[in-house]
């Protein structure tokens, strides 16, 4: 290779957009099958068993290696095609949330089961056009005649598990030279903001019942210490950064009748602050709200660990790469409604 002539790796006229569009749109049936399937069969997070062997199907048809257990956990995987000096990852996701059971192609609330699953964040086709993308990008190396690896990562939990964390932290990514990960929008754009470090806990009071009536003294409310931790982080938001944040879920109650002392109650908290180093100080402060919230109560608490994320960087140079895709490629055409959505959706424009 002259210093007349650049890397074919580095050069972006290798083939149109146009071209690359059409091996997307050859082969987007299939995924398009793919993401239906998927959200006929929602699974939460750290449990997408038939998600994954639904991905690795359409990955071997397409004659990808497969890598199971990925990072030791079940439901994470690698499908690889090609060989050279470069390789690039996508990052797929596949994980459903509780409660969002939803008929397809209704823009209203619709569930096929009461409080069943769903693909409310609609990762039914963010991992199945993950891996299109990984097909089409594999497709056109080889139209171009550049020797390149491709990776397609099956990240499970998302929602709630980040479950790329852990693929992170046993070098799941290493030797990646570039990765790509995109959300369903109604819109394209590029995201080019840091997101908030977080960690995530339950924390579990322990106290003793007893009659509210007959003997409240020898009663220790677990439900007034969770209901002291939660005071104690909202009088805390005054005097923390505004752009971290504290959530919480009262997960357990220890019961429903108001004439028992509960002698258990479990919360899950999200801690958010902009750096991880920030993160674990607003994670100490709540640690030691819970201490409070005990000692007044007379109760102990244990603190389960759920799962903890660094905050994103952005990457400008891909960023504005892939900005400068959008704008050449356009908008995508909307759809007509099919005659299985309501009549009352109202006229596009």
């Amino acid at each position: 290779m002259t210093a007349e002539t650049p890397d074919p790796v580095l050069r972006n006229d290798m083939l149109s957009t146009d071209a690359v569009s059409a091996l997307a749109d050859r082969k987007a049936p299939t995924f398009i099958a793919l993401s239906d399937r998927l959200w006929g069969m929602p699974e939460l997070r750290w449990e997408e068993v038939r998600s994954v062997e639904e991905h690795i199907a359409a990955a071997e048809a397409e004659g990808f290696t497969i890598t199971r257990n990925l990072a030791g956990m079940p439901t994470a995987f690698m499908a690889e095609c090609g060989e050279g000096d470069i390789t690039i990852g996508f990052l797929g996701e596949y994980d459903a949330l509780a409660g969002l059971s939803q008929e397809a192609g209704l823009t209203e609330q619709k569930p096929l089961e009461q409080g069943g699953k769903g693909h409310g964040c609609h990762h039914n086709l963010l991992g199945s056009a993950s891996l299109l993308a990984a097909v089409t990008l594999r497709d056109a190396l080889a139209e171009a005649g550049v020797k390149a690896r491709v990776r397609y990562f099956g990240c499970p939990a998302e929602e709630g598990g980040s479950g790329k964390t852990y693929m992170a932290r046993e070098g799941s990514f290493d030797g990646l030279d570039a990765a790509f990960c995109w959300h369903p929008a109604p819109y394209n754009a590029v995201m080019s903001a840091a997101t908030l470090a977080n960690k995530q806990a339950y924390f579990r009071f322990t106290g003793r019942s007893s009659h509210a009536a007959v003997s409240p003294e020898v009663g220790r409310s677990a439900l007034d210490a969770l209901e002291l931790m939660n005071i104690g982080i909202n009088f805390m938001r005054e005097h923390m950064s505004s752009n971290c944040r504290v959530h919480y879920s009262i997960t357990d109650t220890g019961g429903t009748s108001p004439n028992v002392v509960q002698g258990y109650a479990e919360g899950l908290y999200l801690v958010r602050a902009p750096r991880l180093d920030e993160a674990e100080d607003l994670y100490a402060r709540v640690l030691r709200i819970a201490e409070g919230a005990a000692l007044m109560t007379d109760t102990t608490f244990e603190v389960v660990f759920d799962r903890a994320t660094s905050g994103i960087l952005p990457n400008r140079a891909l960023e504005e790469a892939m900005h400068e895709a959008f704008e050449a490629i356009g908008a995508p055409a909307m759809t007509r409604p099919t005659t299985s959505m309501p009549t009352v959706l109202p006229t596009l424009r």
